[in-house]
């Protein structure tokens, strides 16, 4: 062999190379692209994007043209170098030959491109688009037939050609949000983990319960009442007849001002501006009961349980907290008081509610039983402890400092 014929065809061996690492990376590229992107870059009128998604709309017609270049040049790259070996070192070089460029392909057309392209796949694919588009359409009689054939074996042996479904669940939207890193600033990324944890929580996880409830009794002086309005750091109050299970009605600071300002303020004056209640169910999940408070056009929403007893109170501005943390101002008798003593240790109240304190202390205690401190601490020890016990929950250490006959009222967690 002559050594022009000799560099020609090893000219010829190195664009085939360069075009088999072309297709391979072309391949791990396309299909590396994420397709949350480019559906934003095509809505903003980036061509190659919206090129790439309709490619992507098809890739069993994308992959059998890359797939097919890709065979083509290798086997090509490997026949010319067949017979650079066989004219040059004659028969006995043809095998090494073939080992060589199998390595060859592998070091140059292979693991270097679609490692490549796996890092940074719309360097590679976005310039490779349109050869890629003028492929798929050129080619497409021999694709669409050689398609037929592998779908044809695909449904012999049982396997579904069905597109999966490309919408994300909660659970991997959410690990979306928590790998954004400095896409997403700190809070908004908190925000938005909040509002999918929105599904995982109940009323009752967040609602004031019954006991701590601030409502006005009608049966009551007038004179009280009007002391208890006016004493009150509500907006909205309850109003009951005798029992809290009796509900007739929630009272807006509002309109009592409009009634004293008319100087009408007297107990029947009072009962017509009453607003029904609104119920809710016990164990309902939070999400659903923003939606059913906003579509009613309500803010406080009254919980019951199965025997439509009152358990407690849910207002929009306790579920938007869930979301954007505390922005309301605290109500006196109602705000989880954590005092640090002089040596370190925590000194909690025992109706403190569990979800709020791994929010502010970042604790794991657990939500899914009790909702309280005082709840939780019973149902690990099994009864009502004494003054001064000292044990072990959930990795904290706690020591009782005042408990009643039927609960803990106050803890201290040692540190």
């Amino acid at each position: 062999m002559d050594t022009l014929t000799l560099l020609a065809l090893l000219g010829l061996l190195v664009l085939l190379i360069f075009l088999s690492a072309f297709f391979s990376g072309s391949e791990t590229a396309m299909v590396s692209l994420n397709r949350y992107r480019l559906k934003t870059l095509s809505q903003a009128g980036d061509k190659r994007a919206r090129i790439a998604l309709e490619l992507l709309e098809k890739p069993d017609r994308l992959l059998g043209t890359i797939l097919l270049g890709n065979n083509l040049v290798n086997m090509a790259a490997a026949s010319v170098t067949t017979v650079i070996a066989l004219k040059t070192f004659g028969d006995a070089a043809i095998a090494v030959a073939t080992f060589l460029i199998t390595i060859i392909i592998l070091v140059f057309a292979e693991v270097p491109p679609k490692t490549y392209a796996a890092l940074n796949p719309e360097k590679i694919a976005f310039p490779a688009i349109h050869i890629l588009n003028f492929l798929v359409t050129s080619l497409s009689p021999v694709v669409k037939a050689i398609n037929i054939a592998g779908n044809g074996l695909l449904k012999l042996i049982g396997v579904s050609l069905e597109t999966k479904d490309e919408h994300l669940s909660p659970e991997e939207l959410r690990t979306v949000v928590i790998e954004s890193g400095n896409l997403i600033p700190k809070p908004h990324r908190e925000m938005l983990l909040r509002i999918l944890e929105l599904e995982n929580i109940t009323v009752e996880d967040v609602m004031v319960p019954r006991s701590q409830i601030e409502a006005i009794d009608l049966e009551d002086d007038w004179d009280d009442i009007v002391i208890q309005l006016s004493n009150s750091p509500h907006t909205r109050i309850p109003v009951y007849e005798g029992t809290l299970d009796n509900i007739v009605g929630l009272i807006h600071v509002r309109k009592l001002l409009y009634l004293i300002h008319t100087e009408k303020l007297d107990k029947e004056s009072f009962r017509e501006v009453l607003r029904l209640p609104f119920y809710i169910p016990e164990g309902s999940k939070l999400s659903e009961q923003l939606l059913g408070l906003q579509s009613n056009r309500r803010q406080t929403g009254l919980v019951v349980d199965e025997y439509g007893e009152i358990t407690g109170l849910i207002t929009v501005e306790e579920i938007l907290e869930e979301i954007v943390g505390e922005f309301t101002e605290l109500i006196p008798g109602q705000d989880m008081e954590i005092h640090v003593e002089d040596d370190g240790n925590l000194i909690v109240p025992g109706n403190a509610n569990i979800r709020e304190l791994n929010r502010k202390m970042n604790w794991d205690l657990p939500t899914d039983g009790p909702k309280t401190l005082n709840g939780l601490i019973l149902e690990e020890i099994e009864s009502i402890p004494a003054t001064g016990t000292v044990f072990e929950l959930e990795g904290l250490k706690m020591q009782i400092l005042q408990a009643q006959e039927t609960a803990v009222v106050v803890v201290r967690i040692l540190t």
